[in-house]
């Protein structure tokens, strides 16, 4: 069976998508590859394909015990068998597992990096026949990644100690050029071929809010999607609770995931999000990764996270079925705070000396730098996005709300001047909101006891808004002509850029929001007005996957997705060969639920012409 035989016959799709194939392609030739792919375009199906053709076993190494029992699901489901070792399991279900696996019962298994060394997986392995080593969350084996795991560096090792080395492929959805240079180098991956299909999503809708209420903004993007499903992330543990408890008090279907719940807990939680009968899933960042979800509409940052890679990846978390989702990030100062304690008392990897702790702890202060301009930007988001990590597009993609936010430059270069002095004659010692404060002739009890009430820009912008002097300090960071520390105390310091405004006489200009005029406020599209789809049709179908997902005990998504839905609602099929041409439709899943879907259209449609005829 070829490869396009295996896409159409177990996968249900006529064509693969970009970057795809090409991967494919490398690894049956034997070339180690390496696949930058963003969240949910893929990655998957680039081991998975030639997992089913290449003679021998290949092991996909995941961090995430979530992913590996997703898509062993999914595959098992779609007629292909797989297995998962991780700590999931008990002792008795892990041994009869690698029993399985030794008598050569699976041509793909997962597996978790902690597993490599022990004595009975290398005992497998070194006896089993390794065709390929998938390397999945790939920037985890660097320090200069967002989730380094020491765990990681293990592989290496584990791949020297086999009799014969294998084909070694890695994945991930997020890797600056640093990211990348380490993924190679450590993995010792051989004259690799690199496929970047590049990092933007253009179904997901990118907003940032700064709202005096957040949970009222949290409580208008789930009124704009009435029966969808999204995620809500929350910094902390007590707001994830809080969160929850008010969602579900305003007769919302809320549930909750966060460290602080029983394992048991958390599983039934998730569980009841994935199986659709939770339809918001509030949580920290512990929870989504690995998670393949389809259906997923909107997510909401309640807080801003600590990291562009992280965030890029929790917002990839929607619309993976490539239909349009929203993205949206409600941002406060305290953000910043929150993360910056987080990442002084990261304790997520003790296994690093104090040394490397130190490096990390540098670079991770430098990517919350990042994360806050992004909040700050006036230019396109999607752009900022993908600049950070090495693409460039036009700075306008018109899906994002400041591409459709009329702006008007604003020359700030009188009061740009004011904050750069103020700093100066400081002598560089205060942080944001002294400098604020100063220039707009605070008289507070901390500007007298510092004796900024003396210095010589002390009121000389008294007439400036409070929000618009954050504004214009925020752009003069952003734009190099101020810089910060990541100090505990984050200090404002001069640039070489500085001089260029106080004594060059530099013009400062500056995207401002134009207010908007109050009868007309203007409209996002939603998900729902995307779809040219009958939503009656959609409903009844929906019905029906849900009834056979209890039955079968799978998450609806893996029986079919709602983009797969949403064509059979185009398609209308009467036949089987009708029913087969349906993105996502395969000849296995046709065996298994065709029918059940066929009928569902079919006395859906005898419903309708019976209606159309009947005489008004």
């Amino acid at each position: 069976m070829d490869k396009y035989e295996i896409l159409r016959k177990y996968f249900g799709y006529d064509s693969f998508r970009q970057g795809q194939e090409r991967l494919i392609d490398h690894i049956l030739e034997g070339r180690d590859v390496l696949g930058i792919m963003p969240t949910g375009s893929g990655k998957s199906l680039c081991f998975q394909v030639p997992a089913f053709m290449m003679k021998g076993i290949t092991l996909v190494i995941s961090p995430l015990i979530s992913l590996m029992k997703d898509q062993v699901s999914a595959l098992n489901q779609a007629g292909l068998h797989a297995a998962f070792l991780n700590s999931s399991l008990t002792t008795s279900q892990y041994y009869k597992a690698l029993s399985y696996a030794s008598q050569g019962r699976y041509p793909i298994i997962y597996v978790a990096p902690e597993r490599l060394l022990t004595d009975s997986f290398l005992n497998f392995a070194l006896q089993a026949e390794i065709a390929m080593v998938a390397v999945d969350e790939a920037h985890c084996i660097s320090q200069w990644g967002q989730d380094f795991r020491p765990s990681y560096l293990k592989i290496t090792e584990f791949i020297g100690l086999l009799p014969r080395r294998p084909v070694v492929s890695a994945f991930t959805a997020t890797a600056t050029s640093q990211v990348r240079e380490d993924i190679i180098r450590i993995l010792g991956l051989r004259d690799p071929d690199i496929v970047t299909t590049g990092y933007d999503r253009p179904n997901l809708y990118l907003e940032v809010q700064t709202p005096k209420d957040k949970y009222a903004a949290l409580k208008n993007c789930i009124d704009s999607h009435p029966g969808q499903c999204g995620i809500v992330y929350c910094l902390t543990r007590k707001l994830v609770e809080e969160v929850c408890q008010r969602l579900n008090q305003d007769g919302l279907s809320a549930t909750r995931y966060h460290a602080g719940l029983s394992d048991q807990e958390r599983q039934h939680n998730q569980d009841d999000f994935i199986y659709d009968r939770a339809r918001i899933m509030v949580a920290t960042n512990a929870f989504g990764m690995g998670i393949d979800k389809s259906n997923v509409r909107y997510v909401v940052h309640y807080n801003m996270p600590k990291n562009l890679e992280s965030y890029f990846q929790e917002i990839g978390r929607a619309g993976r079925d490539g239909e349009p989702a929203d993205c949206l990030l409600l941002y406060s100062g305290q953000d910043v705070v929150t993360n910056q304690f987080f990442i002084e008392h990261n304790q997520e990897n003790e296994a690093m000396d104090a040394q490397t702790r130190a490096v990390v702890m540098e670079r991770d202060q430098e990517r919350l730098r990042k994360m806050t301009f992004y909040c700050f930007t006036h230019d396109c988001l999607r752009d900022y996005i993908l600049r950070y990590f090495g693409e460039y597009g036009s700075n306008y993609c018109g899906k994002c709300a400041n591409c459709l936010t009329q702006f008007e430059e604003a020359d700030v270069t009188e009061a740009a001047a004011a904050l750069i002095r103020c700093v100066g004659t400081s002598r560089q010692r205060y942080g944001t909101n002294v400098i604020i404060d100063t220039v707009r002739g605070a008289n507070t009890a901390k500007i007298r006891n510092y004796r900024m009430d003396e210095n010589p820009c002390y009121g000389t912008l008294s007439r400036v808004p409070v929000y618009r002097l954050r504004q214009i300090m925020n752009h003069l960071v952003l734009t190099g002509y101020l810089t910060v520390t990541n100090d505990a105390y984050a200090i404002v310091k001069l640039t070489e850029k500085s001089r260029e405004v106080t004594e060059e006489g530099c013009q400062v200009m500056m995207k401002m929001a134009r207010e908007p005029e109050k009868e007309k406020t203007k409209k996002k599209k939603t998900a729902d007005a995307d779809r040219a789809v009958d939503n009656a049709l959609f409903e009844r179908l929906r019905a029906l996957r849900l009834q056979i997902a209890r039955e079968q005990q799978v998450p609806p998504y893996i029986v079919f997705s709602d983009k797969t839905l949403a064509h059979m609602c185009v398609i209308r099929p009467e036949t089987k060969e009708e029913m087969l041409s349906v993105s996502g439709v395969g000849e296995f899943k046709y065996e298994k639920y065709g029918e059940q879907f066929l009928d569902c259209v079919r006395t859906w449609l005898k419903k309708q012409e019976k209606m159309e005829n009947e005489p008004e």
